[in-house]
């Protein structure tokens, strides 16, 4: 999806990395919705959810939704979620996030989306990215009309 953002570059996005817990998931179970929208969206964007998977339960929650896990260390979590971006491709790529392993992923991506929702969101993670969002759904809002990406980030 290429968005032309006035007063910004023009932008494309290829690859959307999901944070798991607080993102798309509460307390380890997927959110409702999210399946739907990620399967209906993955012949546009390559899906990736980076996790330590704290709860144990990624790999069952998404068992059938069209995306890569990817599964780090719990350790030096921020350090290795910006890397995978780095090496993903930073220009292409749309994170969401909202917890403190999540804000140098958001600050690396060409769009870093940080959302509150049931978990709360770090402040640093808030002040890294480029729109605040309330719920997950949202990010597929903007995913499914880029008049909503521009309408935010316009000059």
């Amino acid at each position: 999806m290429k968005v032309n953002i006035p007063g910004k570059q023009e932008i494309e996005i290829k690859n959307i990395v999901f944070d798991y817990n607080g993102t798309i998931a509460i307390d380890g179970k997927l959110i409702d919705g999210v399946k739907e929208n990620i399967n209906e969206l993955s012949n546009e964007f390559n899906f990736f959810v980076i996790t330590a998977d704290t709860y144990g339960s990624v790999e069952q929650e998404l068992k059938s939704v069209n995306c890569k896990i990817i599964k780090i260390e719990k350790s030096l979590q921020d350090i290795s979620k910006e890397k995978f971006i780095k090496e993903l491709g930073s220009n292409t790529a749309l994170c969401v996030g909202n917890g403190r392993n999540d804000k140098l992923m958001l600050k690396e991506a060409i769009l870093g989306i940080a959302i509150l929702q049931d978990e709360g969101i770090c402040t640093q993670t808030l002040l890294n990215s480029d729109i605040l969002v309330k719920s997950i759904l949202d990010v597929f809002g903007f995913l499914n009309d880029k008049n909503r990406l521009i309408a935010t980030l316009r000059n």
